[in-house]
C-alpha cells in the first residue's frame, strides 16, 4: 500500500482529488500495487466534501506520518510551498508538483535533495499541463543533443491574440472575454506580461541545457501593448502574433539565448496555426529535427492528469530518475538582450520626414508592409536580421530625426 498526501486542494488540488478517485482501480493497476490519498492538507473547510475525513490543517501530520510516502505540492506560489517541498524530500517522501514558479526558481536544490534520499521530484505538469514535455525532454528525446525549444506556452495569452486576430477586437475585449471565460484571473498580470511564460522557458531551458537558468535572467516582455494596427500589418505578409518563449543553446560554450516576448510567425509554420487555448511546443534536437506537442497547456483536469501520472511514475520507481537532473548555477548564463539577432517590425510615426526612406537609409533594405486605412505619415515594414544592439541604435536615430517608433515586435521562423 502506497499512502499519498495532497497539499492544496484549490482548482488543481481538487482535480488531483476527483481524478484519484474517479481512476483508482486503473491507476493501481498501472502502478503495481494499492494506493490510497491518505490526507489532503488545506486551511478551510470543506464539510461537504466527499472526502470530508481526509482533510487536515497542519502540515506536520503529513510530515511525521512515515505511511506516506508521496506528497501532491499544489499550493502554488514560493512558500510555503518550498518549505514543505524541501521537508518532504528530506524526510525521504517524492513530491510531486504543478507549480511552476517553484520549479524555476528551486529546481536545481530540490533535484539534488531528492537525488540525495533517492525519491524523486517530478513536475511534469509544470510547464505543459496536460501536454508531455518533461518526460519526453528527458527521456524520449535522450539520444538528442536540444539545440532548441520555442514554444506558445501560455495559453491564456494565445486565447487574447487568436481573438484580436480572428474578430478584431482590442486586446482590452479579448482580456476581458477570456477572465468571463474563466481562462485569465482576475490579476491576469502573470500572464499578460509573460511571466507565466518565462517561468517555463527556464524549466524547459535548464532541463535541455543542464544549468539551472532564473527567471531573473531571461528577458520578459507580455502582450499588453499589441494592438489592432500591428495584427492588420501582421495579416498583410501571411503572418500572426504570438507570445513566444523560446531558449537556444550557445555556440561554442556561450551563454544560451532565452527570452519570452510577442513575435510575428508566419500563419503556415508549425506554431503559427495553434490557437485559441491551446499550447504548442516545438522541440529541436540534433537526430530527430523538430518535434511538437500540442494540446491544452491548463486548465483543471488537463494539469490534474499530468499530476496524477507522476504520481504513478513515483509508485513504480525504485530509486531516483537519473536523467531528470541539471546542475546548480549562479545564473547569468543567459546571453543580455542586446546580443540577441533577430529581424524586427517596427512601425513608425512622423510628421516631420518620411519614415520609410529613413529607415532604409538605417537599416538597409526593409520589407515594407501595408494595411487598409494606413495614415499618410505611419509606415511599417520588417528590418533585416541583425543584433537587438544594432536595431536599438538605428531606433533612437529614427527618434532623432522625429520619427515616433509606436511598435517594435520580433520576426521568427517557426
Amino acid at each position: 500500500m502506497i499512502n499519498i498526501a495532497v497539499l492544496g486542494c484549490g482548482t488543481v488540488g481538487s482535480g488531483v482529488v476527483d481524478v484519484f478517485f474517479k481512476n483508482k482501480e486503473s491507476l493501481e493497476k498501472k502502478a503495481g500495487q494499492e494506493l490510497d490519498l491518505k490526507y489532503i492538507l488545506d486551511v478551510r473547510d470543506f464539510p461537504d466534501s466527499l472526502y470530508a475525513d481526509r482533510f487536515v490543517k497542519d502540515f506536520n501530520v503529513i510530515l511525521n506520518d512515515d505511511s506516506v510516502s508521496i506528497v501532491v505540492e499544489v499550493i502554488g506560489g514560493l512558500e510555503p510551498a518550498h518549505e514543505y517541498t524541501r521537508a518532504c524530500l528530506e524526510r525521504g517522501k517524492s513530491v510531486v508538483t504543478s507549480n511552476k514558479e517553484l520549479v524555476a526558481q528551486y529546481g536545481a536544490e530540490l533535484l539534488d535533495i531528492a537525488h540525495s534520499r533517492h525519491v524523486n521530484y517530478l513536475f511534469e505538469a509544470s510547464v505543459g499541463g496536460g501536454i508531455p514535455i518533461i518526460r519526453p525532454l528527458h527521456m524520449c528525446l535522450a539520444a538528442n543533443r536540444i539545440e532548441e525549444i520555442a514554444g506558445i506556452l501560455n495559453g491564456t495569452t494565445n486565447f487574447i491574440l487568436t481573438k484580436m486576430f480572428r474578430e478584431g477586437v482590442t486586446f482590452d475585449s479579448a482580456l476581458a472575454l477570456a477572465q468571463k471565460l474563466g481562462y485569465a484571473e482576475r490579476n491576469p498580470a502573470d500572464d499578460v506580461e509573460g511571466k507565466d511564460a518565462c517561468r517555463k522557458i527556464c524549466i524547459l531551458a535548464s532541463l535541455a541545457f543542464g544549468s539551472h537558468v532564473y527567471p531573473r535572467d531571461v528577458y520578459a516582455e507580455g502582450i499588453t501593448r499589441i494592438t489592432q494596427e500591428d495584427v492588420a500589418y501582421a495579416a498583410g505578409c501571411g503572418s500572426v502574433i504570438k507570445l513566444i518563449g523560446r531558449a537556444k543553446r550557445g555556440v561554442n560554450g556561450a551563454p544560451i539565448t532565452a527570452m519570452v516576448t510577442p513575435a510575428f510567425v508566419s500563419h503556415d509554420s508549425q506554431l503559427g496555426n495553434v490557437d485559441d487555448v491551446f499550447n504548442g511546443i516545438l522541440v529541436r534536437g540534433d537526430a530527430t529535427g523538430d518535434v511538437v506537442f500540442y494540446g491544452k497547456g491548463a486548465g483543471k483536469y488537463p494539469t490534474a492528469s499530468a499530476v496524477v501520472g507522476d504520481v504513478i511514475e513515483c509508485a513504480k520507481a525504485t530509486d531516483t530518475s537519473p536523467s531528470l537532473r541539471w546542475e546548480k548555477s549562479n545564473g547569468g548564463n543567459v546571453a543580455p538582450r542586446e546580443d540577441n539577432v533577430t529581424a524586427m517590425y517596427l512601425r513608425c510615426r512622423s510628421f516631420e520626414s518620411n519614415s520609410l526612406e529613413d529607415a532604409v537609409e538605417l537599416f538597409g533594405k526593409v520589407k515594407a508592409l501595408s494595411r487598409d486605412g494606413k495614415p499618410s505619415n505611419e509606415a511599417a515594414f520588417i528590418t533585416p536580421a541583425a543584433t537587438e544592439r544594432e536595431i536599438d541604435a538605428a531606433c533612437k536615430k529614427l527618434e532623432e530625426k522625429g520619427v515616433s517608433i509606436l511598435s517594435k515586435i520580433r520576426v521568427l521562423d517557426y
